[in-house]
């Protein structure tokens, strides 16, 4: 229940506003308390972990503007470090408590701290986060979950692992909007556009629709053939 509030205010399905602030907080206080009254237990200790490893890269989620900026985009240096580290540390003080058996707020926290750890997105380790999410998804299958695989399999291998991997999942707003930015790895931007088409015809947040929207021009744009030189006779 405290991490679907901390859902719907994350990455509401649509609205005005990219996230619901005061969702977010009350859901984290909750977190904070049910760990205060179960602090021996692993799954509180998981769940708050990745409430505050999540909370931590919110300040960099939007630019000054209220557009959107992609994680590789990110200034990292706005992220909260101070809960960063203290989520990782309830995140290993969890792990310890389940002896080897990881519930999947573990594996969600443990994605999200391998995302905190890397000093640029380059740096990341997306090998280790594929690793997590065929985890993940094998306990406790979700949409959500399989795009994140997906992604993490295009960053440890190539757009075309990706795709691939994509075809097994059903077709979401979302899944359109991953599977234009694969296509686009490839060059095949007339697709990637129409991809984003399909995407907003389903629900999206304000700044998200404007994204895709950007997206969408920008790769109609490379799609365009290269008009011939000009010569003179």
């Amino acid at each position: 229940m405290i991490h679907s509030l901390y859902t719907a205010g994350h990455a509401p399905v649509d609205g005005r506003a990219a996230y619901d602030v005061d969702a977010c907080a009350e859901a984290v206080r909750l977190a904070e308390l049910l760990h205060e009254l179960l602090p021996d237990q692993p799954m509180p200790a998981s769940v708050l972990a990745l409430l505050l490893l999540t909370e931590a890269r919110r300040p960099s989620r939007l630019d000054d503007h209220g557009d959107v900026v992609t994680l590789d985009q990110q200034n990292r240096g706005r992220w909260d470090a101070t809960a960063i580290a203290r989520g990782i540390a309830l995140l290993n003080d969890s792990l310890r408590r389940s002896h080897g058996q990881a519930d999947p707020y573990e594996l969600q926290a443990a994605i999200a701290a391998e995302h905190a750890r890397a000093a640029s997105y380059d740096d990341t380790d997306w090998a280790e986060i594929l690793r997590l999410y065929d985890l993940l998804v094998s306990i406790a299958p979700s949409h959500a979950a399989g795009l994140g695989r997906v992604v993490a399999a295009t960053e440890a291998a190539d757009p075309a692992t990706g795709l691939a991997m994509l075809a097994q999942l059903p077709p979401s707003p979302r899944w359109h909007a991953v599977r234009a930015e694969l296509l686009a790895r490839e060059e095949r931007y007339a697709e990637a556009a129409r991809e984003l088409t399909e995407s907003l015809d389903g629900p999206a947040t304000q700044p998200e629709r404007q994204h895709r929207e950007r997206r969408r021009e920008a790769f109609l744009q490379l799609s365009m053939p290269t008009a011939p030189d000009e010569r003179e006779p």
